[in-house]
């Protein structure tokens, strides 16, 4: 039955029981069990981060001369993350409602220049390695920007050599990672600055995720590749605020080396009857709660706090890498010295889906990967307690998995393995899609990843020819990357 606005308004007290019996469905993430999608604070911060929302919720980034306050807290958010990542006296920038939408205005803003400087450029492409977001991907299909995915080395960092061959006439930038996400690592950011620099391209830096965290991992000790503003040929960083530097969702930042970038990324309309129309970033509306609790945010934090934050989250990921590597058949991906985990199976381990599978009946919300078949954990603060039960929780995991060998066969695991292991990905592409249309299908209200398989082929696959369709694709695998095709 569809959803309609009632005829009279509920109370607020109703409506806030509803919405805490809405919550109470959720995966428990103040107990450490989930990795990546939140990132908390601690209570105190959280209530100033609501209380700071709460004072500008109303108000409109849009007009910076109606809304003042908002004008100067986005020019201090960047003025403190810029020198955080050591820009330059001219750096500039803006705040956005995400990565997704900071690496869209980069994508946009390189395209733009590219246009006005070099006009025969019809077709532009960027060159990345295979690590870098997906975000990319998403703002070149909205762009008409080709992103030119580059096979990453042996030790799953950008392949310069690779990247420098995969530059061309068309291309209008070269992106690196600090640090990519699926593996944690930074990608040799110095030596793409060189390449950049030969080649007379801009060098973007994605550090959505490692923006606000590895400034005070370095701090620490830590032995970090530089990767910001420091390296000569960085032209621009992407950073989110809503990941480690502990702010309210829907707060990123974009930050430039200097105007002569920027004003590229600036959109102004001047013919329409309703007025001049300028925006500095993707949105027309900008709600202002965003931007004043990340001003709060990294004031209330100070360095202190992010430094204790930095130290928390490092050991508790230092405790995880110790804990996997002493889990038989298990084994660490990449060598990350910063604080995401990832593992996957050693040789003649236990099927990592099923692994994965298993920690989800213990409680746990997972993330799963591919190209190798692995799990990835952003690890907080808030996993410091957490640890040792994930640990725990894994083991159990792996020898349930190992006993039972038939679990490859039965949950998810068979369709995220055999979807990890399709050479045509378009095949992928069309299961996934099933899953976005039963989600927001008329009547949906909520998520089913069963829904790729339906009666789709990669469904028919793993029902009627099992291990020997996957042995097949494993050979297939083997094949490309002999042929240097693998990542």
């Amino acid at each position: 039955m569809r959803t309609t606005i009632p005829e009279r308004g509920r109370s607020n007290e109703e409506l806030l029981q509803a919405l805490r019996e809405l919550r109470s469905s959720d995966t428990n993430w103040r107990e450490g069990r989930v990795f990546s999608l939140v990132y908390f604070g601690g209570d105190r911060h959280e209530e100033l981060l609501e209380s700071a929302h709460a004072l500008f919720a109303p108000t409109n980034a849009l007009n910076p001369i109606a809304f003042p306050s908002l004008r100067r807290m986005e020019a201090e958010v960047v003025e403190m993350a810029a020198d955080l990542f050591h820009g330059p006296s001219s750096a500039v920038g803006t705040m956005t409602s995400g990565g997704t939408e900071s690496i869209f205005l980069a994508v946009a803003t390189y395209r733009d220049k590219a246009r006005k400087e070099r006009p025969w450029v019809l077709r532009p492409e960027i060159v990345a390695p295979s690590t870098v977001h997906p975000a990319f991907d998403k703002a070149g299909h909205y762009l008409g920007v080709s992103i030119r995915r580059v096979p990453v080395g042996v030790d799953f960092r950008a392949d310069v050599s690779r990247m420098g061959r995969a530059v061309g006439p068309r291309t209008i930038a070269i992106v690196g990672s600090a640090p990519q996400y699926p593996h944690g690592l930074v990608d040799p950011i110095e030596a793409l600055s060189t390449l950049a620099r030969r080649k007379g391209l801009p060098l973007h830096v994605d550090a959505c995720v490692g923006g606000f965290v590895l400034p005070w991992l370095e701090r620490l000790g830590r032995n970090i590749d530089r990767w910001d503003f420091r390296v000569e040929g960085v032209s621009s960083i992407s950073a989110d605020l809503h990941k480690y530097g502990y702010a309210a969702k829907g707060a990123s930042l974009l930050i430039w080396r200097d105007m002569d970038f920027m004003r590229h990324q600036f959109y102004v309309a001047t013919e329409w009857p309703g007025g001049i129309y300028a925006s500095a970033t993707a949105a027309g509306t900008r709600p202002g709660g965003p931007i004043a609790a990340a001003w709060a945010g990294l004031r209330g934090f100070g360095e202190d706090g992010y430094l204790a934050a930095a130290r928390q989250s490092l050991n508790a990921a230092d405790r995880l890498r110790a804990g996997v590597r002493a889990i038989p058949g298990l084994r660490l991906i990449g060598d990350s010295v910063a604080t995401i985990v990832t593992w996957g199976a050693a040789a003649n381990g236990p099927d990592v889906f099923a692994v994965a599978d298993a920690l989800e009946r213990r409680g746990w919300s997972v993330d799963r990967q591919q190209r190798p078949a692995c799990v990835h954990l952003t690890v907080t603060r808030n996993h410091v307690e957490a640890a040792d039960s994930y640990l725990a929780d894994l083991r159990a995991s792996v020898e349930e998995v190992r006993a039972n060998p038939a679990l490859a066969r039965s949950g998810t695991a068979p369709m995220y393995g055999m979807m990890a292991k399709v050479p045509i990905r378009g095949l992928v592409k069309s299961s996934v899609k099933k899953v976005m249309e039963a989600m927001y299908a008329p009547g949906a209200k909520s998520a089913d990843v069963n829904a790729a398989k339906g009666d789709g082929l990669i469904d028919r696959m793993i029902d009627r020819h099992g291990e020997s369709i996957e042995q097949a694709l494993d050979r297939v695998e083997r094949l490309r990357k002999r042929l240097g095709f693998g990542g």
